[in-house]
C-alpha cells in the first residue's frame, strides 16, 4: 500500500506566536533574536521583515543595517515551548505515527486513514488555526523527503499535495537548493555541470554522480527521483544535548569561565533528566578571538545526567586547551552517546549516583514549579568578569 506522510511546518513560529499575543505587530518588520551588542543572531524574522533580506541565522547587527526600523524582541522558549506542545497534541490525535523533528515542525504518517491525504491536512490545518492561533503549512506525499518539498514550496500557509507516482515531476522544475543533500558545496560542482534543477540531477547518469560524488552521488539520484523509504519515526531520541553562549566581550577571568561551565552544565543535566536520559560523551566548544575554534571530548565511566560529573569531566577538557590570561569568545557544553540511564538498585542498596540523579529530580520540579532562582548553587552567584574588549 503507498504511503500517505504529511510534513507540518508552522510559518516563521516564535514570530507567529508573538503576534498571537500582541495583534499589533502583524504587518510590522520585526523579529525575535539576541542583541546586536551581545553578538546575538536571528531566530525567525517576520515576513515582512524578510522583504528587507533578513532571515533565521543572521547576525542581529547586521539585520539592523538592512531595516534601521527592526522592531527586536527577546527569545521567549518557555512561551514558545507551551504553543507547541498544544500543536503537537492536536497532531497527535490524528494518527500515533507522530514525529516531531523540531519545536515547530513534524511529519505524520496518516496511511491507515481512510480519508486522502489532502483533506487529513486541511482538517488538521483548520484545527490549528482555530485552536492554536497559528498559520501552518502542509505538504502531503508519499514520502517524507517530497512531503518536506511540498511545505516549502506551499509557504506561507499552504497545503501542497504530491499525488502518488508524480513525484518526479513535481521536483523536476524545483531548484537544486531544495534537494535534501545538496548544501553550497555540492551545488557549486553541479552547477559547474550546468546542472541547476532537481530534473537536471535525476535525468544525469547516476554512475557518474557516483564517480564525482561516491555514495552521497547516490543517494543524490534518488532523492532526485523522488524516492525515499525511512520511515516515520516515533521515538526518536535526540542524539546531542548541549548549551553554549557568546560573551558580549572576550573573557579572560577564569572564576567567571568557571562558573559559566558549570552554569552550562546545569542546563545539559536537567535536560537530560527531564528526557529520561544520560550520557556517556561530554564535549565543549571554545573559540578565541577572532574566529578560531575548536572541540574536544572525553567518555565517561558511567553514563550520567549530573551536573557535576558534566561539568568535572568539561572543565578537565577546558584547562587543557586554556592559559590563564588568553581570551575566550564562546564556550559551549554538550552531551552525546545518550541512553536511558542505568536501573536503581533496591531500596537499601541504592547507588550513590542513582540517589544524587533523585535528589537532581527533586530540585528540578522545586525550579519547575517555582522558577530557575528557586535554588541556586553558591557558586552561580552572578559576577561580571574581567575581560579585554573584542576586536
Amino acid at each position: 500500500m503507498p504511503r500517505t506522510i504529511l510534513h507540518v511546518d508552522l510559518d516563521a513560529f516564535f514570530c507567529s506566536v508573538e503576534e498571537l499575543l500582541d495583534p499589533a505587530l502583524a504587518g510590522t518588520a520585526f523579529a525575535v533574536g539576541g542583541r546586536a551588542d551581545e553578538r546575538g543572531v536571528l531566530s525567525t524574522a517576520s515576513y515582512a521583515a524578510r522583504q528587507f533580506g533578513l532571515h533565521s541565522a543572521m547576525p542581529t547587527a547586521q539585520a539592523l543595517r538592512l531595516c534601521p526600523h527592526l522592531n527586536l524582541l527577546p527569545p521567549r522558549h518557555g512561551v514558545y515551548g507551551e504553543h507547541s506542545r498544544r500543536v503537537m497534541a492536536i497532531l497527535a490525535e490524528a494518527t500515533p505515527l507522530l514525529e516531531q523533528i523540531s519545536i515547530d515542525e513534524a511529519f505524520l504518517d496518516v496511511t491507515g486513514d481512510p480519508r486522502p491525504g489532502g483533506e487529513v491536512a486541511a482538517h488538521l490545518k483548520r484545527r490549528i488555526r482555530a485552536e492554536a492561533g497559528l498559520p501552518a503549512s502542509f505538504g502531503v506525499a508519499g514520502n517524507k523527503l517530497v512531503a518536506k518539498i511540498a511545505t516549502n514550496v506551499g509557504k506561507p500557509d499552504g497545503l501542497v499535495v504530491v499525488p502518488a507516482g508524480a513525484e518526479a515531476a513535481f521536483l523536476a522544475p524545483l531548484p537544486v537548493a531544495m534537494l535534501w543533500g545538496a548544501g553550497p558545496k555540492t551545488r557549486a560542482k553541479l552547477a559547474e555541470l550546468g546542472i541547476a534543477t532537481i530534473g537536471q540531477v535525476a535525468a544525469w547518469p547516476e554512475a557518474d554522480l557516483v564517480r564525482r560524488f561516491g555514495e552521497h552521488g547516490r543517494a543524490l539520484a534518488r532523492h532526485a527521483r523522488g524516492l525515499d523509504d525511512r520511515p516515520v519515526e516515533t521515538e526518536s531520541q535526540a542524539k546531542s544535548i548541549s548549551s553554549e553562549t557568546t560573551f558580549a566581550r572576550d573573557v579572560t577571568d577564569g572564576d567567571f569561565l568557571r562558573r559559566k561551565f558549570l552554569e552550562m552544565a546545569e542546563e545539559v543535566a536537567a535536560s537530560l533528566r527531564r528526557d529520561g536520559l544520560a550520557a556517556r560523551t561530554v564535549k565543549i566548544k571554545v573559540r578565541w578571538p577572532p574566529f578560531e575554534t575548536l572541540t574536544r571530548q572525553a567518555t565517561l565511566p558511567q553514563p550520567t545526567a549530573l551536573a557535576d560529573e558534566i561539568f568535572a569531566a568539561g572543565w578537565a577538557l577546558f584547562q587543557k586547551v586554556w592559559t590563564p590570561g588568553k581570551r575566550v569568545r564562546l564556550i559551549g557544553v554538550g552531551v552525546s552517546g545518550l541512553t536511558e540511564p542505568a536501573r536503581q538498585l533496591g531500596l537499601f542498596e541504592e547507588a550513590p549516583q542513582a540517589r544524587a540523579t533523585r535528589l537532581a529530580q527533586a530540585l528540578d520540579a522545586i525550579r519547575e514549579k517555582y522558577g530557575q532562582e528557586a535554588v541556586q548553587r553558591a557558586a552561580l552567584a552572578k559576577r561580571k568578569p574581567r575581560g579585554k574588549k573584542a576586536d
